[in-house]
């Protein structure tokens, strides 16, 4: 990996997590992530250009706006700084790739997804159902799961997910539904099962230790969105690993 490809990797990366950001902040309140221009929420003057470049804008003007010094949540920079670092890691274990662009495209939106469904409790359709069709568009270039593996990982990985939600509903939803098909999509029904399986044990290891530490009723629901996000980033980067240690583990239990 050189480090002009590492650092044009993370530039791309905070870019998605700049555009993520949008989509964090409208998509829940039924907005069009295009238009308007973006504009400070407290006085609606338009951010300028040169101030909307991603971690740059935010540092030149010192965390608040330019025209009323209202001060920019501190989520804006975080989001593109972790989309960076995410674009990074992937070019990191990909390299120059198709399954570098993929994987970080996927990784920007559960990003977004994971911090929406925190704060609003939803996942919007308008973020996960392009996402899928992106997935599976993906998967007629080289190096990528095959159209056949992605379609499995839509109907395997979501249908899994939908029949769990269908039998016990409470503390997940469709949003959770079709975002795990379109991490399917993306990652194939393998690594798909293994992000919805790294998910589940996490969501489950939290909300127990929540329930230990009395912060959490024991039926209380537990925003599932991060977890799902978390297991999608263990799939990529881990998933051969994980899923080759387990073959291996299984034949040696015969």
């Amino acid at each position: 990996m050189t480090l002009v490809g590492a650092l044009g990797a993370f530039a791309l990366g905070a870019c998605l997590g700049s555009f993520a950001n949008v989509c964090i902040d409208r998509l829940p309140r039924g907005l069009s992530p295009v238009r308007p221009r973006s504009s400070c929420e407290a006085c609606g003057h338009p951010i300028r250009p040169v101030h909307l470049i991603p971690l740059v804008g935010y540092l030149l003007v010192r965390g608040r706006c330019a025209s009323c010094g209202q001060s920019i949540p501190l989520r804006l920079p975080l989001v593109e700084a972790l989309g960076g670092l995410l674009a990074a890691a992937s070019f990191a274990a990909f390299g120059p790739s198709w399954e570098f662009l993929s994987s970080t495209l996927l990784l920007v939106v559960a990003l977004a997804v994971s911090v929406i469904d925190g704060k609003h409790q939803v996942i919007p359709d308008r973020l996960t159902l392009p996402g899928l069709a992106v997935g599976l568009a993906l998967s007629l270039l080289p190096g990528r799961p095959t159209p056949v593996e992605a379609l499995l990982g839509v109907v395997v990985v979501g249908g899994l997910l939908a029949l769990v939600v269908f039998f016990y509903p409470a503390g997940m939803g469709g949003g959770d539904v079709k975002f795990m098909a379109m991490a399917g999509a993306f990652l194939g029904w393998t690594k798909g099962l293994l992000a919805l399986f790294v998910a589940s044990l996490a969501g489950s290891v939290v909300g127990l230790a929540l329930i230990g530490l009395g912060r959490r009723g024991r039926k209380q629901p537990i925003v599932f969105g991060p977890f799902l996000a978390i297991g999608t980033a263990v799939a990529v980067f881990a998933g051969p690993k994980l899923l080759s240690l387990y073959v291996g583990w299984r034949w040696a239990g015969h």
